[in-house]
This record gives C-alpha cells, sequence and structure tokens, in this order.
C-alpha cells in the first residue's frame, strides 16, 4: 500500500514508514495524545523513482565529494530537478488525496513531515535534515511529498551520510501528513539530560509553533526537573522575541513580534508542565531509554508531535548546571561576559570569528570560535574547524547545540546578545557545560592538549611497578604517549567497531570481512606504533548487547533486561567464533608487520574453559600462545578465585577491571543512583580478591595489573604496589600522578625496610 495510517504501524516498521512514522504510530498505539496522521511509505518514494526511471540518474548525481562545497551543491540542484521535475503518477496522486480526504473531511491543515528511514536511530541523527512544511492543505499536499522526497538529498543530509558511512541507494523516504495542532505553546522536551544523561527532565517552551523552537529561531523558557524528586530545579525565562504562527486567511506559516506582555513571561504554569513530565515519563517508560520530544498545547490540552531517542548522551556521565540567561554563580566573576544554556559538553579558548552571513564562512580558522545567531546545515564543514560554538538564539534542540554535540565541540547556545556583544578576533574561553562565554583563554588543565599531560621534567619518576595508560580510541595515542608511560594497559577494541555505526555482522555484511579486518587493524596500528616498543594491551570485543543494539543491525540483538551480566566479552566471543576469528585475524596481520609490542586481552572470563577455548582459536589463526603475550580480565569474583588454573593454562598475565569487578561483588550498579553510593571499590571485599590473585599470580610466575578507573587513586595506588602488582594503567591525566604515588610507596617500603 502506497499509504498508511498510523494506527496501522509500530516501531517495527521503520523500514516502511521511517523513524519519525514508526515513533508516532508507536506512541499512538500505546495511547498517548497524538494528533491523527497518516504515512506515504517509504517504498512509494522508491517505487516513484524506480518507475519514472530517474533512479540511477539520481544516485549518480549525488556521487560526488562531500567536501567539496560547489560539487555538493551540484549534486543537490540537479537531485531537486530530478524529482520536483517528474509528474507524480495519477493513481498515487488520488490514492494521496483520497486519504487525505478521510482526515477530517478534507479540510484540515496538515503537518507534512519527511521521516527517512535511517532517521533517529540511537547512534545516528538525521534529525532536521529533510523538510517539514506546515499548515498544507488541499492539492499543495502532493507536491509537498514531492518536496519531502527531494529534500532526501539537501547538502547537509550528502554530507552526513557521506561522513556517517550510508550507502545513499540504501536510504529511502517516508512523508508524514498529520493533522496541525494550531499550538498556543510548543516546544521540546528531553526525558534525560541529552549531553550527560543525567536525570532531569528538561522542557524548553514558547509561544506559538513549536517549529521555532526545533530550528532554533527563538530562545525557548528551559525548565529543568528532578527525575526523581519531580521538584522544578530551575526555570529561565528567556526574551522571546519573535512566534511561529498561522496566518488565518492564508493559512501560511509566518513569524510575528511576540506581544509586549508575554516576551518576558513564563510561558507554562504549574499543572502544564506536570502533565508534560508525566507524559515524558511515560514515554520513556514505553521506550525503555531517553526520549526528545516535540510537544503542542491547545485549549490546555497536550499533544505529542514526535519522539525519538535522544542521540547524543556522552559516556562518562556528569551532571549538567542550571544556567539562567542573565547568570549563574559563576556570572559574578569579572571574566564573565555572557551566558547562555551549556549545550555541548567541555571547554574551548579561541578567537572569536563572527559569522553573518554563508560567505563569511571562510574566515572560520582552525580553532577559532564560531559566533553566530543560529548555525544552519550548511555551516558544517567550518564547524568541524571550529573548537567552540556560540548562539544568539536557540535551544537544546537547535541545529547548533545538535552538531556540536556529534562533533563532541563545546557549544553555548541561547546567549541572546554574543554577534553585538563580541568582536572577531577577541579570545574567549566557553564553557558548555556552565553555559559561561569568559574574556580570554583557558586557564592551565582545563584544555585538552598533549602537552598537558607530558612530564614536565625530562626524567620521569623511576619505579619498580611500572605505569602505563589507559587508551579508549586510537585518536588519543599521541596524547597518551606524550605521557611517558610504560605502555598502554588497556585499548578497547569495541571503540573501534563501534564507530561505524554498524554491528561486525552488518559491517561484515556490507562491506566483507577483509574491511572489517582493516577497521581494527588500523585503528591498533596508530597506537602500536606511537609506543613502540612499549607494550599495547588490546582487549577483544566487549560491548554489551544495549550498545549494539544502538547500531546498524543491532535489530537482531537479544533484548537484555541487564546486559552487564548477558552477553558480552569472551561470552559473545566463543559464541560466535565466526565473527571473534576475524579479530584473531586482525592481530595475525599486525604481529606479521613487526608489531610484536601487542598483548591481547581476554575480557569477562570466568574459568579455565573460556581460557582454553579462546587459546585453541588463537592456534587456530595462526597466532602462537607460547609466544605471543596475552592474558585475561579479572572481572567476577570467579575469575578471581580460579585464577590458578587459568595459569596452568599458559596466560602470562591478568589485569583487574575494577568497575566491573566492584559491581558483581557487591551487586552494585554504578549507574543505579539509588545504590551508586554504595559502589566502593575500596571495600575490603574486593581488595581481598584483589590481594589473594596478586599473591596466586607471583607464585605461577604471571603479571598483574589494572586497568580499571580505581588504578588512578592514591589509596588504591598505595594498596597495589604494597601487594606486589606489576604494573598500574591509569587514565590519561592522572599518569604523571600515579607515577610520583607509586615511587613514594616504593621509596617507603625501601626505607621500612631498611629500619
Amino acid at each position: 500500500m502506497a499509504v498508511l495510517w498510523l494506527d496501522e504501524v509500530g516501531k517495527d516498521d521503520i523500514d516502511a514508514v521511517g523513524g519519525k512514522g514508526a515513533s508516532l504510530g508507536e506512541l499512538a498505539g500505546a495511547g498517548l495524545p497524538v494528533p491523527p496522521a497518516f504515512v506515504v511509505t517509504a517504498g512509494t518514494y522508491r517505487s516513484f523513482i524506480e518507475e519514472t526511471g530517474i533512479d540511477e540518474a539520481l544516485f549518480d548525481a549525488v556521487d560526488v565529494d562531500p567536501d567539496d562545497s560547489s560539487a555538493l551543491a551540484a549534486a543537490t540542484a540537479e537531485a531537486e530537478d530530478l524529482i520536483l521535475g517528474t509528474e507524480m503518477p495519477d493513481e498515487l496522486r488520488e490514492e494521496i488525496l483520497e486519504t487525505y480526504g478521510n482526515l477530517d473531511d478534507g479540510e484540515a491543515f496538515v503537518a507534512v513531515r519527511s521521516s527517512a528511514t535511517a532517521e533517529d536511530l540511537p547512534d545516528a541523527s538525521f534529525a532536521g535534515q529533510q523538510e517539514t512544511f506546515l499548515n498544507v492543505t488541499g492539492e499543495n499536499l502532493v507536491q509537498r511529498v514531492k518536496e519531502c522526497w527531494a529534500s532526501l538529498f539537501t547538502q547537509r543530509a550528502i554530507y552526513y551520510r557521506e561522513q556517517q558511512g550510508f550507502d545513499h541507494r540504501s536510504v529511502d523516504i517516508a512523508v508524514v501528513v498529520q493533522r496541525m495542532v494550531d499550538a498556543e505553546k510548543s516546544g521540546v522536551m528531553f526525558t534525560s539530560h541529552p549531553s550527560t544523561g543525567a536525570p532531569e527532565l528538561i522542557v524548553e517552551a514558547a509561544w506559538g509553533l513549536g517549529e521555532a523552537v526545533v530550528a532554533g529561531e527563538v530562545s525557548p523558557d528551559n525548565y529543568v526537573v528532578d527525575r526523581d524528586s519531580h521538584e522544578l530545579d530551575s526555570v529561565t525565562v528567556a526574551d522571546k522575541k519573535t512566534m511561529c504562527v498561522k496566518e488565518p486567511e492564508t493559512g501560511e506559516t509566518t513569524m510575528v513580534d511576540v506581544p509586549g506582555e508575554k516576551r518576558e513571561a513564563q510561558v507554562l504554569d504549574e499543572d502544564e508542565l506536570d502533565s508534560l513530565v508525566e507524559i515524558g515519563e511515560q514515554v520513556e517508560e514505553h521506550y525503555g531509554e531517553p526520549q526528545d520530544v516535540e510537544w503542542a498545547i491547545f485549549e490546555g490540552d497536550v499533544y505529542m508531535l514526535q519522539s525519538r531517542p535522544i542521540t547524543t548522551i556522552a559516556d562518562d556521565g556528569g551532571e549538567q548546571a542550571s544556567v539562567a540567561n542573565g547568570g549563574d554563580e559563576s556570572a559574578s566573576n569579572d571574566d564573565v561576559l555572557l551566558t547562555g544554556l551549556g549545550a555541548s559538553p567541555g571547554i574551548a579558548s579561541g578567537a572569536v570569528a563572527i559569522v553573518g552571513k554563508l560567505d563569511q564562512l571562510d574566515k572560520v580558522g582552525e580553532g577559532d570560535v564560531i559566533v553566530t545567531e543560529m548555525t544552519t546545515p550548511d555551516m558544517v564543514p567550518a564547524m568541524k574547524r571550529a573548537s567552540g560554538i556560540v548562539t544568539d538564539e536557540g535551544g537544546m534542540t537547535s541545529h547548533a547545540a545538535i552538531v556540536s554535540r556529534e562533533l563532541g565541540v563545546p557549544a553555548v547556545v541561547g546567549s541572546q546578545s554574543a554577534t553585538s556583544t563580541l568582536s572577531d578576533g577577541r579570545q574567549i574561553t566557553i564553557d558548555g557545560d556552565k553555559g559561561t562565554i569568559r574574556e580570554g583563554e583557558a586557564d592551565d588543565g582545563e584544555r585538552d592538549a598533549v602537552e598537558e599531560v607530558r612530564p614536565q621534567s625530562p626524567v620521569k619518576p623511576m619505579t619498580a611497578t611500572e605505569v602505563k595508560v589507559n587508551v579508549s580510541i586510537p585518536e588519543a595515542a599521541e596524547r597518551a604517549a606524550a605521557t611517558g608511560a610504560d605502555g598502554v594497559g588497556l585499548l578497547r577494541m569495541e571503540h573501534m567497531i563501534l564507530s561505524t555505526n554498524k554491528t561486525p555482522e552488518k559491517y561484515i555484511d556490507d562491506h566483507g570481512e577483509d574491511a572489517y579486518i582493516e577497521e581494527i587493524v588500523e585503528g591498533v596500528r596508530n597506537v602500536a606504533e606511537e609506543f613502540y616498543p612499549r607494550p599495547v594491551r588490546v582487549r577483544t570485543l566487549d560491548a554489551p548487547t544495549d550498545e549494539f543494539r544502538q547500531l546498524e543491525g543491532g535489530e537482531s540483538e537479544p533484548d537484555e533486561h541487564n546486559p552487564m551480566l548477558g552477553y558480552r566479552g569472551i561470552r559473545r566471543s566463543l559464541d560466535r567464533p565466526d565473527v571473534f576469528v576475524h579479530e584473531l585475524e586482525a592481530f595475525r596481520q599486525l604481529y606479521g608487520m613487526g608489531y610484536d609490542n601487542v598483548e591481547i586481552m581476554l575480557p569477562l572470563v570466568n574459568d579455565v574453559e573460556d581460557v582454553l577455548q579462546a587459546k585453541n582459536l588463537m592456534q587456530d589463526a595462526s597466532i602462537d600462545p607460547d609466544k605471543r603475550s596475552w592474558g585475561v580480565m579479572v572481572e567476577t569474583p570467579a575469575s578471581a578465585l580460579r585464577i590458578e588454573e587459568m595459569a596452568d593454562a599458559g596466560i602470562d598475565f591478568a589485569s583487574f577491571g575494577t568497575n566491573d569487578l566492584t559491581q558483581y561483588t557487591l551487586a552494585v550498579d554504578r549507574n543505579n543512583g539509588q545504590v551508586a553510593d554504595r559502589f566502593d571499590e575500596l571495600h575490603p571485599a574486593v581488595l581481598e580478591l584483589i590481594g589473594q590473585t596478586i599473591e596466586s599470580c607471583r607464585e605461577n610466575d604471571v603479571a598483574t595489573s589494572i586497568c580499571g578507573q580505581a588504578g588512578s587513586k592514591p589509596q588504591m595506588v598505595q594498596f597495589l604496589v604494597n601487594e606486589g602488582i606489576s604494573s598500574i594503567s591509569a587514565n590519561i591525566d592522572a599518569v604523571r600522578d600515579v607515577q610520583h604515588e607509586v615511587k613514594r610507596v616504593e621509596q617507603k617500603l625501601v626505607l621500612d625496610t631498611v629500619r
């Protein structure tokens, strides 16, 4: 069928109705207040381009270098000409109009929204790349549907797909046609903090239609509600200069000035906010993950217009400070020039580059801070060059906020007056957590530079206990090596795989085994080269299923109640030797290239059976376990208690993963706010397991190390050195402190012996 009603679709129908359509159908099916709608299916778009014979010309036209802006513009223009210049078949046209006729007797104003089949995936946000048209009626609907199809090939959409590795031929587009809510108030709602994942429900609200909020054209009011207590933590009442409304006579959407009495008035009352909080919690509970919700209020009733997963929550958590325009406690500092909303975390310094028009993008140099009224899709290449982003307008869902979070660039949005207050070339520092813009460069320790971690003395502390470094991503290799660490105690392989946005199986299906192996080889090689001949300990794949489910191909992953206890680590590797063999082949090739400093580390082993099976697979892959260094992670009480048997099986080292070992020993989920205060790596039971394991390994000539976060804590360092651990691996910023602490403890041991 070319057209489906919302009550006919759900979350499993993304291929047919796209992310937006599937989400709306799911919400409607769950009994949430969604305005009636139908979807022109993705298959209809595919049939249109194939039956009219424009498909090959279309895909050839967009096969361009995404960094060539002129070629990108030409590709977009040609794609639009092909789609908009081709007549829609009569049968299809009639079906769309007939369905529309059944929506409020064919007189309704409708919103026509694109819904791409790769849109709103948990690890890739295509939101905002395709078109939305408001207040559409009658015959105009058909033209707007075609324009939505054409928007699949905007410059931003082409650029983003190329960057994310999505094949243009594999992405289709559906179109949602939904009855308009003539909103008096509208906005967006995050059911968890969009950068940190903190348990805060954030609501942004403005007068009129929500399009201006979503597009970042209006600085909305900002409400932060504590999810646990339901108390209102903070309210930021913005100066709302304009609003988006429907022109009564023409039905067109237009921007008008907000009436004077409403400009600085609070948009939501207590009852409306309570209703939104209740709906937000229902939506997150339904989907089982944090959501980004668009909503509208008309005559006191709240309507949900869209919901999608939040794709930008940082891995390391943390808290974001709520900042009111015009000041917080930090604003009392003399060097604070402006405040806004911290939209993308991090601190960045640089020279101001004010961008008022697109032809000014060339003046943005590497490391500058872009200051603009609001960013647009055409600014993305310049945003990649920038060290930070500041905007006058916009909230947490503005283009600047979303793209900055995806690029990992600190951003402050909704500053109100940055473009008029600041000037080109002025040195500023922005804090994307607190939402502040300060005079001058960042203080020492705030910037993430190689020189910051390089030892100040040319002679690093000499210690018997080796001090290594943890490396999360290959891009950090230079900075990690600059610490003077004795090697890498943990290089996580999963980041090399997850960065492809595909599960291993999907990546192999799409690109082949050789390409998958090459991804691993290149990632490890970058680090091994930087550290050679210092050892680099590489942990084989250890991503839990909830991380894999977020990737393309993740729909085949099991849905586990607690993925931390489930199908991960060596369990997955041994269960899927057809995939694990490619990881081993990557190691074999690295050894063949001469990188004999690479060591293999197996995660989440429980007993000697796990070790022996993995050892056999290594031998099958032509890796000689007697000639290469390999070992296990000690992350469960079982592995700590059975370490002697694993030593007999031939392992060379055992490395403590204290995050998991503590969780499994104390039965405490460190990510659960209800019990997080009971998570203690220094608990006597955890220390006893570590001490016993070190003693057993010393007796069996097996090296021991620690690569968990606790290895950076002075108390843990003292305990480990006293117990006789072989090496300690610390975070990059902690290497120097750990080196000095190890030296101090070792000297004390020597003195105690002498005395």
